[in-house]
Order: structure tokens, then C-alpha cells, then sequence
């Protein structure tokens, strides 16, 4: 079947990574994925069949052992991942980007150390941001890091880890009032922490528990989570970069990479869609034709088709721009913006088109249809996004007078 989204002016070696991925969806992933995500199941052999083809260092350095390969070749990689299940591309997601974290901001012991392990799939990383009562509002993160000697002892609560049960490494952003007054604006006085634990549940290092699986309305086999800190103590050496107060920055980083990432899932799911309903239409019979010849089918075929071809376009635009080392937060927030929406309407068209049968758990466009809503939240709502562009336009358009 000829497909949509192409991406010009890849490598030898991109085209043959991506093909390579195609194919383990193909074969490992689709057939799979439904029967999973109706047990809740983790998928541990798709998970090791990642681990075996080098997708956990597909973006870290060789030097660390991993493949050292670019953003847009990761976003590709997520998106035909995504395409196929895309709670399969969030236990990678999270993981690149505080691997992302440590390449950009880590110190030389910290990158040493976490970063082959990272890359051989032995080490899983998550990360944490959000708090039961915070929602988009960083800078109301109230939990709180205190220094003890040469530890840092943490307590809090955080919420909605992606991998919060199967890491064994979390990037923790907190509050750290040391040495930095009162009055310092909030932006100013986070830092972020590696924290090390066992895979699982209940109590996994002293002060630290994961109480268990948020069960969720899609997006699931990922083990989405709380976090909780009580008495955590943390060595000084596991600041992220060896200094406190750059957490909020840090973490901005590594949230474009996963917009471009939530992108490239938005595509992903849209492309599956898009494939569904496009085969369906050509299979069920009304009035004694195929419903893909009645014209009001067609055009929501070319409406799914463009909206598919625009997404692809912008996440790959925003994943050029941040492997070119320029600033991307308006490309990887419009792209966001854009491929959200649009995996949402081309799901709920493709929906449609399979009537009373996408009502069914026996249809694939049931479980898409679920999933598709948590692009719309996840790495910033719609509204953050528009905030986003809206303040960098009229940094790039400003007018005296």
C-alpha cells in the first residue's frame, strides 16, 4: 500500500533504521497490541525486542554506546512505533528524554555513568514534573528538596510518571530553596534529581514509594503512576549538572524534546487511522457498492489523507530545528498543537467511517479512538501550546509604534 508522510532527504542509514522498525511493527506490534491493551498488559516482549534492535541508545552518543543518531530520526522511529501501539512509544519516550537531560546538561561522572547503561536498554529512565494539585503550573511545584550535609532530603508528591514502575532512574524536579533567598522567582529556585530505584511497586528505596498503576481510560500496558517521597535522601553528586537551581531550564529542554515526540505519536495514530478507515471503506458494502465510492466517504478520506501529509510535515520541521542546535519551542509547540487535533479528528473520522463496528472491542479504531485523547494533555494542553506560540510570535513580530 503506498503510504502517506514520506520524509525527504534521509540518510542510507536513517531509510534502513526506519525500515527496520516498519517492519517489527509489521510483525511484532500490530498483531499484538489490541489483546494487550485490553488486559493492561505490559508488553515485556515487545519491550526486549526494542532493547535487542538499539532503540534505547537510538539518541545517545557512541561514545557511550549508543547510536548516536538525530532527534528527526527518533521522532520517525516513534512515529511508526506509535502507529502501531502508542502506549509502546511512551516506555521509550520518557526514557529518551532524560537521557536527552544528562547529554545536555549532565556532568562528565553523571553521563559516564548513566548514559551505557542507558543506551544497552539496563538502565530505564522516567521523569517527573507534575504534582497531584499542579497541572500545567510548574512553578507551583511544592515539593521540596533540603540539604543535609552532603545529601539533599526530599519530600512530596508527584504525579503521572510514564514508567514510574519499571525504571530504575527518575529525573525528579523539586523545589531547593538553598542558596537561593526568599523572593527568588520560582523558575529559579528548582533542581532537578537523579534518583535511582528498583523496578516495581510499594516501597522501592527507603522514603521513596510507588504506590501502584493509575488504571486510565487508554494508554495503557505503560504503567503510569505517583511518586512519593518521604525522608528520600539524596547524595549532593545527583544534582542534574552538579548545580541547584537550574531544574526548571533542564527540564524545559528535554519537554521540547518530548512535544516533538508527542508530535510524532499524534502522526503515528493518525497514519493507523487513517490506514483503518481507508481499508474498511473499501470492504463494506451500502446500496451495492463499496461505501469508499460514495463521495461524502471520499472526502473524509482526502480530509484525513492532508491533515495525516500536514502533521507529519511540521513534526519533522521541529525535529530539523532542534537537531540544528536552534531555538524550536514555537516549531515543537505548533507541531504539537497541529498533530494533536489532528490525530483526534482523523481517529474520530476513521470512527465514524466504520459505523456500528468501531463501537466494538473486535476493531482496532476502538482502541485508537481511546488513546488519542491523552496527545491532547500530555507534554502541555492545546491552551499551553497556544501560549506558547502566541508569546514567541510577538517576539518575532514586534512593532515599534
Amino acid at each position: 500500500m503506498a503510504r502517506l508522510a514520506q520524509t525527504a532527504g534521509l540518510t542510507d542509514v536513517q531509510q534502513e533504521i526506519l525500515s527496520t522498525v516498519r517492519d517489527f511493527v509489521d510483525k511484532e506490534i500490530i498483531p499484538v497490541a489490541t489483546e494487550l491493551e485490553h488486559r493492561d498488559e505490559y508488553p515485556q516482549q515487545i519491550v526486549d525486542g526494542l532493547k535487542e534492535l538499539g532503540l534505547f541508545g537510538l539518541m545517545i552518543p557512541e561514545e557511550y554506546g549508543g547510536l548516536g543518531e538525530s532527534l528527526l530520526t527518533y521522532a520517525l522511529c516513534v512515529e511508526e512505533i506509535a502507529r502501531g501501539w502508542m502506549s509502546v512509544s511512551g516506555i521509550i519516550n520518557t526514557h529518551f528524554i532524560v537521557a536527552y537531560m544528562l547529554k545536555q546538561h549532565g556532568t562528565q561522572e553523571q553521563k559516564e555513568h548513566f548514559l551505557p547503561r542507558m543506551a544497552a536498554g539496563d538502565v530505564r529512565g522516567a521523569f517527573s514534573m507534575s504534582e497531584p494539585g499542579l497541572g500545567s503550573d510548574v512553578s507551583a511545584i511544592t515539593s521540596k528538596a533540603v540539604k543535609d550535609g552532603e545529601e539533599y532530603v526530599l519530600n512530596g508528591q508527584k504525579m503521572w510518571l510514564t514508567n514510574g514502575g519499571t525504571s530504575s532512574l527518575v529525573a525528579v524536579l523539586v523545589r531547593s530553596d538553598e542558596g537561593h533567598p526568599e523572593g527568588t522567582a520560582p523558575h529559579k529556585s528548582m533542581t532537578t534529581f537523579l534518583v535511582e530505584k528498583e523496578p516495581g511497586f510499594g516501597e522501592v528505596r527507603p522514603g521513596l514509594t510507588i504506590p501502584g498503576k493509575i488504571d486510565k481510560m487508554g494508554y495503557k500496558g505503560v504503567d503510569t503512576t505517583e511518586l512519593i517521597m518521604d525522608g528520600l535522601r539524596v547524595p549532593a553528586d545527583r544534582v542534574l549538572g552538579g548545580v541547584t537551581g537550574r531544574g526548571f531550564y533542564q527540564m524545559m529542554d528535554g519537554v521540547e524534546v518530548g512535544r516533538v515526540n508527542v508530535a510524532a505519536r499524534g502522526c503515528g495514530v493518525a497514519q493507523r487511522a487513517f490506514e483503518l478507515g481507508v481499508r474498511y471503506a473499501q470492504q463494506r458494502h451500502t446500496f451495492g457498492k463499496p461505501i469508499a465510492q460514495h463521495q461524502a466517504i471520499q472526502f473524509k478520506l482526502a480530509e484525513m489523507a492532508t491533515k495525516v501529509e500536514a502533521a507529519h510535515a511540521m513534526m519533522v520541521n521541529a525535529a530539523r530545528k532542534k537537531d540544528s542546535g536552534e531555538r524550536n519551542d514555537l516549531e515543537a509547540g505548533m507541531a504539537k498543537y497541529l498533530a494533536s487535533e489532528y490525530c483526534k479528528e482523523v481517529v474520530e473520522d476513521a470512527f465514524r467511517i466504520h459505523g456500528g463496528y468501531g463501537f466494538s472491542k473486535e476493531y482496532e479504531i476502538e482502541r485508537l479512538y481511546r488513546e488519542a485523547p491523552m496527545l491532547l494533555i500530555g507534554e502541555g494542553t492545546a491552551e499551553i501550546q497556544k501560549m506558547i506560540i502566541g508569546r514567541r510570535l510577538l517576539e518575532e513580530y514586534r512593532f515599534e509604534g
